[in-house]
Order: structure tokens, then C-alpha cells, then sequence
């Protein structure tokens, strides 16, 4: 088949949480299908990626640049509409005019994201709608962690968000979603429409265990540091969380590794002990200096790739109910979890005490993503999606 991919951002290199996913897609569908990837440019990185991806992986890729700040201003008149913003920051006439032109080529397109299940609305060809994250929800999340007026704006766009998400899941074969736990909201909330689970996997061979690189007392947590759950999490961690930890353990360190740190982020490398590293070339380097990983995510439904990663390299992981739901290990056994900042202090305080049951709680982590989370498992639905479409089409 020829299959039309539409992402939000170039799928490549997969180093944050919707290029993984999307990366390890195209890779399946590449197998025995010819892939067309169109996917907005946000920056000369992704534009340069968009180049590898034709001249090294032979992926045809069109490269759409797109300016979100700005587009979130032009998107500001949408709020005396009934319009979600989401729409005018993703929306894109250009974008729209290649979907145009490749859909009489195209026997299959996948939306990765709802925002660009939008620009196969206007066509009638058999496409699924990928949720990485179930927006309407993550609004709604939002709307109850920030103060007015934000409050009221994440609010309007769950809203308005869920009513176009509706018309979305109605016109695709089927929606995909991450975690059973998505799918049950989804199918709360948009009911009666066909769903499927497929989950994120773990780069087993690329996040290695290195034990003998540990540092005592060291903690770490990854991510896109201008994304507001993990920055929601890292304030929360520092001022809730840290001193107390400190308290027990003069010199215990918290990395927060990850690009684009926001100031307030930055601002947190003031505090005694915390270091705030920005871009790195390699996450696994810091990674691997820590004896822990802390997940303290107070805004998540989804597989967090950061609770995946440290689990397969070996990182006891202490997390909340947020960061851990998606990975349905259990807890106690593949990693601790606990929504109180004194009680997640406690736990800390515990390992570090403890690093043979802190290795011992690594290991277990490290057994249990390689047993569920591969690659080459967890994407196993995708060829039953693809055996649908085809089907679809004839």
C-alpha cells in the first residue's frame, strides 16, 4: 500500500516522546509498504531531519515549516468562536494542499494526533486517528492544575477539543490509543467507536544498564523540559519533594535532563543540588550517573517514555500514580509509587539507604520491559490496523 503519515513534527531523530512513537511506526509500515511522511518543520533541526529521512532512509518527506509561537497568536480569535485553538496552531493551508495533492496516490494515511486527523476530513479513503495523548483530556487536566484565566481557556478547549474529536472518531476505521486506560476514557467519552491499544515499546539494545556508572545519592528526570507536565512535575518535586530528601541526605543531587527548559525550570538549578542541563547530546550519559529516577507527574494519562527508559536501564524508578499507570507493572515489585511528597521523599531516602534493594528494584524494572515492552511486541497491533485497511480499501 502506499500510506500517507501526517505528524505534528518530523519524525526524527526519536529523541522526545512523540518522535519515538511516531519513528517506530514508520519503521513497521516500512517493511512492506511505500510510507509518504508530511510532518510540520518547527525548527532548522527538524528541517535538517527531514532531509536524512529522504536521502539516507529513502522515506519521502515533506517538510512543512511551522511557526507555533506564532500561530498561537493568530489563533487567539478562535476564543469568540466555537472553534478548539488547537485547530488554528496546527491549522496550515499548505500542509493541507500536499495532503490534497498525495490523497488520488494514497491507499491509507495515518493521523498521528488529532490535529492532523483534521486534514483528511475533506477525503474518503480509510485512515486511523493515532491519540498519543487523548488532548481533550490532557485540557481538562490542565484546567483543573492552573489558575484563572488559563483555567478557563484549557477548559473551552477540552471542550471544544472533545465535540471535534468526536467527529474525528467517527470518520476514522478505527482510533488508536496508548493505554487501556486511554481507551476506556475514549470509549467513556466517544462511545461506539472502534478503538485499538497499541503501546509504546523501549529501545532495549539503545538503554543499556550501566551499574558501575551510578553515583550515590544522584537522582534523574527527562523530558522536554517547555512541556507543562514536566514542568509541573520538576517545580513540584523541587519545593515539595527535594528538601525533605535533603533533610536525610545532605548531598543528594537531582538532574533534570531535557531541552528547552522554560525559565521557571531554569530558575530551579538555583536551588543547592539541583542542576538544570538543557539540550544534551545524549540523555543516557546522565542517565546513567543517577542511582534512582523520580517520575513525580501530577498531569499524565499515557506511557511515560522516561518511566520506560529508566526502567531499561536498569533505574529503580519512585513515581506517582500519573507516571506509572500507563505501564502496568506492579507496584512494589517493578517500581514504587506514591502521590505524597513526604511518603515519595520517604521512598527515596529508603534506596539510597538501601543500594542493594535499590539494584534489586532495577533489575526487576529491567526484566519486566524486556518480558513486555519490545518494540517488536508492543507494535503488533499496527500489522492488524494495516490488514484492516487493506481490506477497507478493496
Amino acid at each position: 500500500m502506499n500510506i500517507l503519515f501526517l505528524a505534528q513534527r518530523i519524525p526524527y531523530p526519536p529523541n522526545r516522546g512523540d518522535k519515538i512513537t511516531s519513528w517506530r511506526l514508520i519503521q513497521r509500515m516500512s517493511r512492506e509498504h511505500r510510507v509518504t511522511v508530511v510532518a510540520f518543520a518547527h525548527d532548522e533541526q527538524d528541517l535538517e531531519a527531514a532531509r536524512v529521512l529522504n536521502e539516507e532512509f529513502e522515506i519521502e518527506t515533506v517538510a512543512i515549516p511551522h511557526h507555533e509561537s506564532r500561530k498561537k497568536l493568530l489563533s487567539a480569535p478562535l476564543l469568540l468562536t466555537g472553534k478548539p485553538l488547537t485547530l488554528g496552531v496546527y491549522g496550515s493551508r499548505k500542509l493541507q494542499d500536499e495532503v490534497d495533492r498525495r490523497i488520488p496516490e494514497t491507499d491509507f494515511a495515518y493521523a498521528f494526533s488529532s490535529s492532523m486527523g483534521a486534514f483528511l476530513l475533506p477525503h474518503r479513503l480509510p485512515w486511523v486517528m493515532h491519540i498519543a495523548e487523548l488532548d481533550s483530556d490532557k485540557w481538562h487536566q490542565y484546567s483543573e492544575r492552573t489558575p484563572f484565566p488559563m483555567s478557563w481557556v484549557y477548559k473551552r478547549e477540552w471542550k471544544t477539543l472533545l465535540r471535534f474529536e468526536k467527529r474525528l472518531a467517527a470518520a476514522a476505521i478505527t482510533n488508536v490509543l496508548c493505554t487501556p486506560l486511554e481507551e476506556q476514557i475514549f470509549q467513556r467519552e466517544i462511545p461506539g467507536r472502534p478503538t485499538v491499544v497499541l503501546q509504546n515499546g523501549v529501545d532495549l539494545t539503545y538503554f543499556q544498564p550501566a551499574p558501575e556508572k551510578a553515583e550515590p545519592h544522584r537522582m534523574v528526570f527527562t523530558g522536554v523540559m517547555d512541556y507543562l507536565p514536566n514542568i509541573d512535575a520538576c517545580v513540584h518535586f523541587v519545593n515539595e519533594i527535594f528538601p525533605r530528601i535533603r533533610a536525610e541526605v545532605s548531598d543528594a543531587r537531582f538532574d533534570i535532563v531535557g531541552s528547552k527548559p522554560t525559565p521557571e525550570v531554569q530558575a530551579l538549578g538555583n536551588t543547592e543540588g539541583v542542576t538544570v542541563t538543557g539540550f544534551v547530546d545524549d540523555i543516557r550519559d546522565w542517565a546513567h550517573k543517577a542511582s534512582i529516577a523520580v517520575a513525580p507527574i501530577r498531569i499524565a494519562r499515557g506511557i511515560q517514555n522516561k518511566v520506560l527508559e529508566a526502567m531499561a536501564m536498569g533505574l529503580p524508578v519512585v513515581g506517582s500514580t500519573s507516571a506509572t499507570q500507563g505501564v502496568q507493572g506492579q507496584a512494589g515489585k517493578h517500581y514504587w509509587v506514591t502521590d505524597d511528597p513526604a511518603e515519595h521523599a520517604s521512598m527515596v531516602v529508603r534506596l539510597m539507604a538501601d543500594p542493594e534493594a535499590a539494584r534489586a528494584l532495577g533489575r526487576a524494572a529491567r526484566q519486566f520491559v524486556e518480558d513486555h515492552y519490545d518494540w517488536e511486541v508492543t507494535l503488533q497491533p499496527l500489522d492488524r490496523i494495516l490488514a484492516q485497511a487493506a481490506q477497507a480499501q478493496s
